[in-house]
């Protein structure tokens, strides 16, 4: 299959190709997002060596894998590495045998799980860059991991050897809806856009959830396989996911299972007050290795030092996992075909969509004809308000005006009535009243097929539709 996308990605690739100096480069993103696909596709036959680590296991079974897959790519018989020095002396032998000038790829796959406690793997790392690799220009080192906070900790912000020794970083996102639309047309699957958003809301962009979708059947159907009858493929991948990123994976569960509970997210302080725990040390780390790794992600509130910055659950198949699948009998493996269009499923829904539009800003700022105007992203809650008002995106812009937005998925275009026109009214007044902004206030409405034409959509400044956030 062909790469999907990555035009800023590839771009990066090809500058390690194309430089006249040694490069490290550090690949590093989600799980299960492509990082590996992408590098061993485009880099191809450039890869002079390369090796992947394996989740628990030992040492001395990690040296026999890199020990294998070094007479595989040298066509000769390998020494037996007693430890990773010799391991890394043998690889310098096998790169100083090689002809030619152009570039040569070194690749580590899920780096994490090869440099374990002890295992001296980094150290080694370190004098083989640092003694041989840094030196010689034709050559690329790749490492790259799932583990992201363990690759910035470790790797990049490592003080010792490879302190600064990392020229590129590439962090892998998952697919925008339009790269979605090129990876089902890729593979012959005929979704409509709808459709489409939809499976976004469950995979979240991921390609390797991705991959399981067949064509001939409804999304509805395709879920029920994916996740729900006996024997599913993605059955066990929430516990699975966590287990393969984190060592004692315990508290990163605690705190996802405890911000799926509040779709609009959560401080700190209020974070650890309903998980009961103190503030601070490990758990404070724990939070910022959820957020490295693309779990969580962290916003500001529109007044900043007034109410701080927020914690909010983003992983898209984590949400569907805790709502959904956590805890689900389906005796005939049919839960989503019953469950699509239930009271349920529009709650949900509501919430996912809020989420996709937050992943799509830049697009919804194409819509808008602002693209080159500087704005910060933020979201609010009302401190004194009752009942509290919220507002879950705002583009507050240089140019005097700020974007409130509202995100509505409905399968038909979505009525404005004048209950809801109050609301609108209420939210921006309140808004503008508490913040004290002088910036004109544009009340925006992002859904999924439009408004209704009526009497009650005057206060709506501007629409995006679903549509546009498949450009780009």
């Amino acid at each position: 299959m062909k790469i999907i996308g990555r035009t800023t990605e590839k771009d990066v690739l090809q500058q390690c190709l194309d430089s006249k100096k040694p490069e490290f480069l550090a690949v590093y993103g989600r799980r299960r997002v492509g990082k590996t696909f992408l590098v061993r596709e485009y880099f191809g036959d450039h890869i002079v060596f390369s090796m992947t680590g394996a989740i628990k296991t030992s040492m001395k079974r990690q040296l026999k894998n890199f020990d294998e897959m070094l007479e595989e790519y040298s066509q000769n018989p390998a020494a037996v590495s007693v430890d990773w020095f010799e391991a890394f002396r043998s690889l310098k032998a096998y790169i100083k045998r090689l002809k030619g000038g152009r570039k040569k790829v070194i690749f580590f796959d899920e780096l994490p799980w090869l440099a374990t406690q002890k295992s001296g793997f980094v150290s080694a790392l370190d004098y083989f860059w640092n003694s041989f690799g840094s030196a010689r220009a034709d050559l690329l080192l790749v490492i790259c991991g799932s583990a992201t906070s363990w690759i910035i900790d470790n790797i990049i912000k490592d003080r010792g050897g490879l302190h600064n020794r990392v020229t590129r970083q590439l962090w892998i996102e998952p697919f925008s809806l339009r790269e979605c639309e090129q990876f089902y047309k890729e593979k012959n699957i005929e979704l409509s856009r709808i459709q489409i958003a939809e499976l976004f809301m469950i995979f979240g962009g991921i390609p390797y959830y991705m991959d399981y979708i067949e064509k001939g059947l409804s999304p509805e159907q395709n879920i029920d396989r994916i996740f729900f009858k006996k024997g599913a493929p993605l059955a066990n991948e929430f516990s699975n996911l966590y287990a393969a990123l984190f060592k004692n994976p315990d508290n990163h569960l605690k705190v996802i299972e405890t911000l799926g509970k509040i779709g609009s997210g959560m401080t700190q302080k209020e974070l650890f007050a309903e998980m009961k725990v103190n503030t601070g040390g490990r758990m404070t780390k724990v939070l910022e290795e959820l957020e490295q790794c693309g779990f969580v992600r962290s916003y500001q509130d529109f007044t900043k030092k007034k109410n701080g910055r927020y914690y909010q659950l983003l992983d898209f198949y984590t949400l569907f996992y805790l709502k959904h699948i956590k805890g689900r009998v389906s005796p005939d493996g049919k839960y989503w075909q019953n469950q699509s269009r239930q009271g349920g499923w529009h709650a949900w829904n509501g919430l996912a969509f809020e989420r996709v539009c937050v992943a799509h800003v830049e697009q919804i700022k194409n819509r808008l004809g602002i693209s080159g105007v500087s704005a910060d992203i933020s979201a609010w809650r009302s401190k004194h308000s009752s009942p509290k008002v919220q507002i879950d995106l705002i583009i507050n812009r240089d140019d005097g005006i700020i974007n409130l937005c509202e995100m509505k998925f409905t399968e038909k275009a979505f009525a404005i009535d004048r209950e809801y026109d109050e609301e609108l009214l209420l939210r921006r007044e309140t808004f503008r009243e508490e913040t004290g902004t002088k910036k004109a206030l544009h009340i925006t409405m992002v859904t999924a097929n439009g408004l209704t034409s009526g009497s009650y959509i005057g206060m709506v400044q501007a629409q995006v539709l679903l549509d546009d956030l498949f450009t780009g």
